[in-house]
């Protein structure tokens, strides 16, 4: 075993080590329910602790291990979810007032493939309200394991302190305008946007049903394909869920880059992107060049025209996802999230369709740019994490001793989510 602590191993690490019984599921899933319990009362990553639960999966996998009944790299390993998915039994509350006392009676399709691959649920996580840009004053912020007067991502921001902190090994967020990829990129860890209908989004509360995907934060990107492996495939209680077959996501992963075509414009990497951040992209690719990938340039489209049409679509999508409680309950909404409500009331079905036009427009712009490689190397954050306030966060309408202004986004592509 290396000098790494057992709560800071990648998930496939800790997969060898459980399939060899060098270590055993109850061992890791209570070492890293003390790391909880002696560390996230400062980083308040999570929303729920799911303690009795996480042990009885926990014993359940090692009795199973040991009967030589081993399902695959997440049997025995701790993780943890967004608290947006639901999970029987277990309060399931968006970041809102609205929803505190709500209980689902079953689990969200992704929270049942996770436990049919023989994952530890640990816990829900904490997150902005209703997944948009900032936080119901009722809930607690997650704080930057780095730096707690940075920020930490918004959205899944639970999600990225859990993983990168060691009190999960792998976690899932969601992405509706940069969710996983903030979070991902501000807490130092890998947070992986899948394609929309890949992994289902049934009994996961909706933020803008057309813009939302489910996916993974962890430590490695092979850990990445670990989790998406065994959440990815059409669920029939998802009809927006792909048909397509789910490939091998590790499939490879041995043999290197060599050959894979990464698209470069060095304008979009450096143009309006901190020095220091736009460098380690060049000097990512510089690395795959020298490993043997085949470096492509190619000219992404300017996108600046299209991104009003972001906030117009999410916003309209919101009022829909909360139509259950939004207005009649308007007042029990934080004050960030109930302007993005108020917002999205005042969408018409005209400015809406247009918004869709624009989406559409743009969406074939980047396909076109994107026809000729297997990925595009870029920043996924034009700045570091910048610095915040709580009162900042919970918004302009908060009680007096919380009162700030919800935080503008700091460059062009970071819309609130």
């Amino acid at each position: 075993m290396s000098d790494t602590p057992l709560y800071f191993k990648t998930i496939t690490e800790v997969a060898r080590l459980i399939r060899s019984k060098e270590v055993s599921p109850v061992e890791i899933t209570s070492l890293v329910l003390q790391r909880i319990d002696d560390l996230d009362g400062r980083y308040k990553a999570y929303a729920t602790v799911m303690a009795e639960h996480a042990m009885e999966a926990a014993g359940r996998a090692e009795r199973e291990i040991t009967e030589g009944r081993y399902r695959g790299p997440l049997h025995g390993v701790p993780i943890a979810v967004k608290d947006l998915y639901f999970t029987r039994g277990v309060r399931t509350m968006g970041g809102s007032k609205t929803l505190a006392d709500h209980v689902p009676e079953h689990d969200s399709t992704v929270v049942k493939r996770l436990d049919a691959a023989g994952a530890v649920l640990l816990g829900k996580l904490n997150l902005t309200e209703g997944a948009m840009g900032g936080y119901n004053p009722d809930f607690d912020i997650p704080l930057n394991p780095w730096n707690p007067e940075r920020w930490a991502g918004s959205s899944s921001s639970g999600s990225g302190v859990a993983t990168a902190l060691g009190l999960c090994f792998g976690s899932l967020g969601s992405d509706t305008g940069g969710s996983i990829r903030f979070p991902a990129a501000s807490c130092g860890v890998v947070g992986l946007k899948p394609t929309w209908g890949r992994v289902s989004r049934y009994g996961v509360l909706a933020l803008a049903e057309s813009l939302d995907h489910v996916g993974p934060l962890t430590r490695s990107s092979a850990d990445a394909g670990v989790m998406l492996q065994a959440m990815a495939g059409f669920d029939p209680n998802d009809p927006t869920s792909l048909h397509d077959p789910v490939p091998d996501m590790l499939a490879g992963i041995e043999q290197g880059v060599r050959g894979v075509r990464i698209g470069l414009d060095k304008k979009y990497v450096t143009e309006g992107v901190d020095a220091e951040l736009a460098q380690a992209v060049l000097a990512g690719v510089k690395a795959l060049d020298e490993l043997g990938a085949e470096i492509v340039e190619v000219r992404m489209p300017d996108v600046d025209s299209y991104l009003p049409a972001w906030p117009v679509l999410c916003s309209a999508e919101a009022v829909a996802a909360h139509r259950d409680n939004y207005p009649e309950r308007r007042d029990d909404y934080g004050p960030w999230f109930q302007g993005w409500l108020d917002m999205g009331a005042k969408v018409t079905g005209a400015e809406y369709a247009e918004a869709n036009n624009r989406r559409a427009e743009c969406n074939g712009l980047v396909r076109e740019a994107l026809r000729d490689v297997d990925v595009l190397a870029c920043p996924s954050t034009m700045t570091p994490p910048y610095p915040v306030t709580p009162e900042a966060l919970y918004g302009p309408m908060a009680p007096r001793e919380q009162r700030g202004t919800a935080p503008e986004p700091p460059d062009r592509r970071q819309a609130p989510e």
